[in-house]
């Protein structure tokens, strides 16, 4: 089983990020579950989201406390919260930063930075990004297809309309470049 572990703060689409990663395994026949935690927080205080993915069923309910996966949306978060709680040596960390690698000082070997922000601004105009670290993630981790992910936001944005659908597509195929 995988395990992913997703931090960001409110309002920056962590939930759904979690969501479209479990959406996108089960269209590749893959058994997948998402949730969050988070209490009554509001805008912009840290929340967590989880996610897992494996062969056969999953009985676990519980947080995520030791991550093969971690993401980092919002890099405000390092130094503040215990973010890397429970990882450990191979644990792959995808991080919302314009920093390179080696200017974080932090102790992972599997480290992927993507400039997510970046891309949101420009595509959304608004720091929303979720589906934009999920390029990276595809590519950085190969757990789930591009292709899949693209279904995936299309079926959890249909109601909001092909221009949104659009938007999402080109930030995680943009990111997924990177």
């Amino acid at each position: 089983m995988i395990q992913i572990r997703i931090h960001g703060r409110g309002g920056q689409g962590v939930v759904t990020a979690a969501e479209l990663i479990a959406i996108a395994a089960f269209k590749e026949g893959k058994i997948s579950q998402a949730f969050p935690f988070f209490g009554v927080e509001r805008t912009g205080a840290p929340v967590e989201a989880f996610a897992r993915i494996d062969d056969k069923p999953i009985r676990t309910r519980e947080q995520v406390n030791n991550p093969d996966i971690l993401i980092i949306q919002d890099p405000s978060l390092i130094g503040t919260v215990p973010f890397d709680r429970g990882c450990n040596k191979d644990t792959i960390l995808i991080i919302n930063t314009s920093k390179k690698k080696k200017e974080l000082g932090l102790n992972f070997k599997n480290i992927h930075t993507i400039d997510a922000t970046k891309i949101a601004l420009k595509e959304f105009g608004k720091n929303i990004v979720n589906t934009t670290i999920l390029g990276a993630f595809s590519k950085a981790t190969s757990l789930i297809k591009i292709e899949s992910l693209k279904e995936a936001i299309r079926e959890k944005f249909e109601e909001k309309g092909e221009a949104v659908i659009n938007k999402n597509i080109k930030a995680i195929e943009e990111a997924y470049k990177m």
